[in-house]
């Protein structure tokens, strides 16, 4: 990797001197080094999270709002493993699974990485699309092809030219941190302050919002939040109706919340920009601080102020329109054609599949309509709404230019910072890939092919491309990401590879108990989204085609595995 320079020898040397002199002397070199964690907490900060944090708060309310938060610190956990071994060694993460554990898991490792990375960058050139569309710039921003393939080249350009800064040493990549750190900066601050709104204007229950961050395990079978007070008024078959629905949402959620924390490419991202950066071993209470304060604090502050701000918004409640008895004005609720199937369902429930199908188009919206308020609500909770609805929603309370300001702002810096790291990771990626040192034309040219690939999301992300897409990065890499922790936790096991860096007594049995953990949410979240997957007749053969030919190679990479290459702790220095 990257040469130690006279920079990271003065680092080095710093963070030695800081440590000999104390915590607070220690503390206050580790904000100035920071770094690697900032760049996870832009990739965790994207679309996905906060569409997942939106859901949240309108499904449980406050309630859910530990999920995250544990989620993160499972992530963090894992994270600073994979640091704990990159900076024990020295090798490249890449070469030391194929020479040390198994080639088929390596290979699958950064393929997986390379394919999330070109996919999931699609999303994130639209996140920041409709952010201009409809908050920052609307009116401005047309809906046609070109408008949309234009505002997404200029995207490609100005990320583009942040990721060259990261190239660069000195005060270039000096200026990149410092960028990034004031893009997470700014998305706190946003979500902060729709927050801080909320609650001058009485909104909040700020007891229930702490009691939110206490993990309840019932959840797993059980409605929570308002909803919960809400069935209890109805009658036990209809209870049981939503609760099926509510309790599968749920799961799904909390699944999800394990499975995104930390993506296969992060796993990829955090090894090579600390080696890019000449870090070692002295780096490694750095690293795990940064992924603390970097990633996890600026994680948990946004998620959370999504899912309040949601809960606030849309939990348990019903606009006028969607609670009135008649037809028409029933379906000119912004949330209607969402919640549709939900209300026909729950009326053939009430009258009879047979009875209900029987009815002309008029009775049938009739008896819609004349559903329960209660059933309303519920039927509210299951809606997925974006973070332009919510934004739309609070225009009243904080006024359409700020709230057009403060959403808009928060969600194109979210996209914005996700397409630039997962451009970086893709750099990263190629250069492995060819063998060739991180920096100059293959890294340039992996961070041009995943921005084009999102740049180009109108011609495939808004097309029947989306669908497979999609289900071949998330199947691929949601299978990859338990074997990819359990790769990572054999590494720490193994004394072959750390030498005399291994943790062994107490120390290795809590990196253990806390891996496990780990794993084992990974492992079961990758379990249930793989069945929910091949359950689907569609892509069900591809999904399970992916998982069996894989699992094949890996078992085959374990066989036939040629011994230890001889690389040995330190050497990865010597290029």
């Amino acid at each position: 990797m990257q040469k130690p320079t006279k920079k990271v020898e003065t680092n080095r040397q710093l963070l030695l001197d800081a440590e000999s002199r104390g915590l607070a002397s220690t503390l206050g070199v580790y904000v100035r080094l920071s770094g690697p964690g900032w760049l996870q907490s832009a990739i965790t900060l994207g679309g996905g999270s906060l569409a997942g944090a939106l859901f949240l708060g309108i499904l449980g309310g406050t309630n859910l709002l530990w999920l995250q938060m544990v989620a993160i610190i499972m992530g963090v956990i894992m994270l600073s493993a994979i640091s704990y071994v990159t900076l024990s060694t020295g090798e490249r993460p890449f070469r030391a699974i194929n020479s040390h554990i198994n080639p088929a898991l390596g290979w699958g490792w950064i393929i997986a990485t390379c394919m999330a990375n070109m996919i999931w960058c699609m999303p994130q050139f639209s996140l920041c699309y409709e952010a201009l569309h409809k908050n920052l710039a609307a009116g401005a921003v047309g809906t046609s092809l070109t408008a949309k393939l234009g505002v997404s080249a200029m995207i490609l350009v100005a990320t583009g030219f942040v990721v060259m800064l990261n190239s660069r040493q000195g005060a270039a990549a000096k200026a990149f941190d410092l960028f990034l750190k004031a893009l997470i900066g700014m998305i706190v601050i946003c979500f902060f302050a729709v927050v801080i709104y909320l609650a001058s204007n009485d909104m909040l229950n700020w007891g229930a919002i702490l009691a939110g961050f206490i993990p309840d395990l019932r959840q797993w079978n059980q409605p929570t939040g308002e909803v919960a007070g809400v069935l209890a008024t109805l009658p036990d078959n209809v209870q049981q109706f939503w609760s099926t629905k509510l309790v599968t949402e749920q799961r799904a959620v909390m699944i999800g919340a394990a499975a995104t924390a930390v993506g296969i490419n992060m796993t990829f991202l955090l090894p090579y920009s600390m080696l890019n950066r000449g870090w070692d071993k002295p780096f490694r209470g750095l690293a795990k601080f940064d992924l603390s304060t970097g990633m996890a604090i600026p994680y948990v502050l946004v998620t959370s102020c999504v899912v309040i701000a949601a809960a606030a918004t849309f939990h348990a409640k019903i606009d006028d329109n969607f609670r009135s008895t008649d037809p028409a004005v029933m379906q000119t609720s912004p949330i209607y054609k969402s919640a549709e199937k939900l209300l026909i369902a729950r009326a053939q429930l009430e009258m009879g599949e047979e009875s209900f199908n029987s009815l002309g188009d008029d009775e049938r919206a009739a008896a819609i309509a004349g559903l329960s308020d209660a059933d309303k609500q519920v039927a509210s909770s299951l809606v997925r709404r974006d973070a332009f609805q919510l934004s739309a929603a609070l225009a009243p309370l904080l006024g359409e230019q700020t709230a057009n300001l403060v959403f808009g702002l928060g969600v194109f810096g979210m996209g914005f910072s996700t397409i630039i790291i997962l451009m970086l990771i893709n750099g990263f990626a190629f250069c492995e890939i060819i063998g060739a040192p991180q920096g100059g034309v293959p890294h340039a040219i992996g961070c041009a092919v995943a921005g084009i690939s999102g740049a180009i999301w109108p011609l495939l992300w808004d097309g029947p491309a989306k669908l497979w897409l999609a289900i071949l990065a998330s199947s691929f890499g949601m299978m990859l990401l338990p074997i990819a922790y359990v790769t990572f936790f054999m590494m720490m096991n193994s004394r072959r590879l750390l030498g005399d860096e291994k943790p062994t007594g107490g120390r290795m049995v809590a990196w253990n108990v806390l891996m496990g953990v780990s794993v084992l949410g990974a492992i079961v979240a990758a379990g249930a989204a793989i069945m929910e997957k091949a359950a689907d007749p569609v892509a069900g053969r591809v999904v399970i085609g992916i998982a069996v030919v894989y699992v094949i190679l890996v078992a085959i990479g374990f066989l036939v595995k040629k011994p230890d290459s001889g690389v040995r702790p330190g050497e990865a220095y010597a290029e």
